[in-house]
């Protein structure tokens, strides 16, 4: 018995546009909530949120049996991280902050066993396998890794073309935030300069036959993004999907109560 496919890799492979929802809350409840409304992934974040490992294998527990495919973005690029990530279940991993060909070529080897790549030969301990219950784990782990880079930086829309030639890397992820701090435009990701640098970006990543992908809260760039061939979008967060709700929810109470007329009111 081989590694579980990876439907969310094949989709990517055909052109198949993915909806995903990105999750910070660092919350099993929320994550099933989500997984559960039938978006194609769900991104657990562990570079921005709180979570730790055994927190993300709670995630990650919550989404099994789901339609949902579980992307878990680590707080760093480094091997020892993505080890632990991909022991615990993940197939598919999003790593920040990637800038230069050099760094793309390590995130290839640290998600593939000896001799194609460094990752450690732990999977008999690990979720990953199923605890060892996976006979043919080992020998078709690789096949179904999904790397996702993200590029964040004008040094990676430098490196851009050498970032996506990379052999290994299934696509590349555009983060509007970060790079448009890096251009001087800090919270402004809607702004035109960096709306043209990232379009250029989507185009050039699919120019080297590799997926592109983004997240961006306004559905109207979202579609637009999609309309340029983008094929994995996130939609929005949960976090500011809970803070809005609640918020309206609160105005829309004091909205009624000041419309509502007195108790002691005469009605004609």
């Amino acid at each position: 018995m081989p590694a579980p496919k990876n439907l969310f890799k094949q989709a990517l492979k055909e052109g198949r546009a993915q909806i995903g929802l990105w999750q910070a809350l660092a919350n099993a409840y929320t994550v099933e909530i989500s997984a559960g409304a039938g978006y194609d992934w769900l991104l657990l974040d562990a570079e921005h949120a709180p979570n730790d490992v055994p927190l993300l294998v709670s995630q990650l527990q919550a989404m099994k049996g789901t339609t949902s495919h579980a992307i878990i973005r680590p707080p760093i690029g480094e091997t020892w991280i993505i080890k632990q990530m991909l022991d615990i279940g993940a197939q598919t991993l999003l790593i920040p902050m990637v800038d230069s060909k050099e760094m793309a070529e390590t995130m290839v080897k640290a998600v593939r066993y000896p001799p194609h790549g460094v990752r450690g030969v732990g999977a008999a301990l690990a979720r990953a396998s199923a605890f060892n219950r996976i006979p043919d784990y080992l020998p078709t782990a690789n096949d179904e890794i999904c790397l996702l880079l993200q590029v964040e930086s004008r040094a990676g829309l430098e490196a851009l073309d050498a970032i996506a030639s990379t052999d290994g890397v299934d696509g590349v992820f555009i983060g509007p935030a970060d790079l448009a701090a890096d251009m001087g435009y800090l919270g402004k990701p809607g702004a035109p300069e960096v709306q043209a640098e990232v379009e250029k970006a989507l185009a050039k990543i699919q120019a080297h036959g590799k997926a592109a992908g983004i997240l961006i809260g306004d559905l109207s760039l979202a579609k637009r993004y999609l309309e340029l061939g983008a094929t994995f979008v996130a939609i929005g967060n949960d976090v500011t999907l809970l803070a809005n709700a609640t918020t309206k929810l609160l105005d829309d109470f004091k909205k009624a109560e000041a419309a509502r007329p007195p108790a002691d009111a005469k009605v004609y």
